[in-house]
């Protein structure tokens, strides 16, 4: 269970971190100022509408340090101590890697290249084969390209 008071607490240091009043943090996570009056003075309870709003608009709340108050605001110092401490503790765990698998690095744009795990085929044409344009002697009336992110585009020859 929240404790209402100390909720309100949080949402106060909340306000003071990005140098907010009430009505400019209601009018940033999308709720009438009104409500945001009525949790400040403890008269409401938050929803969980109105924690995840929070956490939305804000990225460095913690949902277990906002509802009741373990962990640290902001949460990136206490994620890179998680890390750090999984890290400390897996390489204590002398867990053999499984054959074939390389460790994949955090930083995207690393120098690391993962080969692929897909051999290319060598596609060969047998004598009964024939082309697309070989087996259909028509004239071509459009041409549709479709990609993976769900558009497309069509191309009619002159």
């Amino acid at each position: 269970m929240v404790n209402i008071e100390d909720f309100i607490k949080r949402l106060e240091i909340i306000l003071d971190y990005y140098s907010l009043n009430a009505s400019s943090f209601a009018d940033r996570i999308g709720v009438q100022r009104s409500s945001l009056s009525h949790l400040l003075s403890g008269r409401n309870k938050p929803s969980l509408d109105f924690i995840l709003k929070i956490l939305d608009v804000f990225p460095d709340v913690d949902l277990y340090w906002i509802l009741n108050g373990k962990g640290t605001f902001p949460k990136n110092s206490e994620q890179l101590d998680i890390k750090e401490n999984n890290a400390e503790y897996i390489g204590k765990q002398n867990i053999p890697t499984p054959p074939n698998t390389e460790i994949i690095p955090e930083n995207l744009f690393s120098e690391i290249k993962i080969p692929n795990p897909i051999p290319e085929l060598e596609i060969k044409k047998t004598e009964n084969q024939n082309s697309a344009k070989e087996s259909y002697s028509g004239a071509i009336d459009k041409i549709v390209i479709f990609y993976k992110n769900g558009t497309f585009k069509s191309y009619v020859p002159d």
